[in-house]
């Protein structure tokens, strides 16, 4: 299980006030008690995903279709200080994933570690 505490939350939420998507993903993410397994199933079904493997797995296997865009040189260096705002635009506009999920996605790199998330990335350049 991922968890975020509040605190993270509210930092998520002032940086990303420009993106209602996000605020939605982040009222959710609220009110399942910051685990964002169990928010990104809740907002996979609200987009019309049907998930058919365990919360974790799913968010991990999301978060790793996203990683080319992720991990380009240009924003990883925000992520890994915390600047989200600009890769949530440009990872939403890339429709790789419905703009509810992009949210729990970068919560989800930034807890595991940017850098080392990135790593597969780095050994093939």
């Amino acid at each position: 299980m991922t968890q975020v505490t509040s605190a993270e939350i509210a930092q998520f939420r002032s940086q990303l006030a420009d993106y209602p998507d996000a605020l939605i993903s982040l009222d959710v993410i609220e009110d399942c008690e910051g685990d964002l397994e169990d928010a990104a199933m809740v907002l996979a079904i609200r987009v019309g995903q049907q998930p058919d493997i365990a919360n974790s797995v799913w968010l991990d296997s999301l978060a790793k279709k996203c990683r080319a865009v992720i991990c380009q040189e240009e924003f990883r260096n925000d992520l890994v200080n915390g600047n989200f705002s600009g890769m949530m635009g440009h990872l939403a506009a890339t429709k790789l994933c419905p703009a509810l999920l992009v949210t729990p996605v970068l919560m989800y790199v930034f807890q595991q570690g940017v850098n080392k998330f990135c790593e597969p990335m780095d050994r093939v350049s």
